[in-house]
């Protein structure tokens, strides 16, 4: 008996070591580094490339990104996607509606208003889940070195566009 709970008491020691060591290497990461070795995140690290704000993604922070999924960009008809696409300008816009200033973990978030990084305003709600705007988060607190990124599932677009 005691050389079972031994073992399971070192299994389960050895899982949290584990799990502690992959928490703090994400985390040595910035975001675009995080984003990309998360998997999933492709058209948003090419639209970052294309609008010029990868290196404010890689910068101090730290930042909280509620990063659209792929299938969050796959929901964009393609014609107004490629538009977005190829103008630079509207696209850095988008994109930097996405990123608050603060890292916000998911423990820590309220309902309220939140200033992003373009300036204009994200509506958070709590009721039936986290939403922001109307998007919904389907995965928090993926840790990067300078923030954390909150997975949403709809590209959210600034109202004054």
């Amino acid at each position: 008996m005691k050389r079972y709970l031994r073992a399971t008491v070192s299994v389960a020691t050895a899982s949290a070591i584990a799990l502690a060591m992959s928490s703090a290497f994400a985390a040595n990461k910035n975001l675009v580094d995080t984003a990309k070795e998360a998997g999933g995140f492709n058209t948003l690290l090419a639209a970052a490339e294309k609008a010029g704000i990868v290196e404010k993604l890689k910068g101090k922070g730290p930042y909280t990104l509620f990063a659209p999924s792929d299938e969050a960009f796959a929901k964009i008809p393609k014609a107004d996607l490629d538009k977005l696409l190829a103008d630079k300008k509207a696209l850095a816009k988008v994109l930097s509606y996405h990123l608050v200033q603060g890292k916000v973990l998911a423990k820590d978030v309220k309902a309220g208003e939140k200033k992003t990084v373009e300036g204009e305003m994200l509506k958070v709600t709590t009721t039936d889940g986290v939403k922001v705007n109307d998007a919904k988060v389907v995965k928090t607190d993926v840790l990067a070195s300078n923030g954390v990124i909150h997975v949403i599932d709809t590209v959210m677009m600034p109202k004054k566009m």
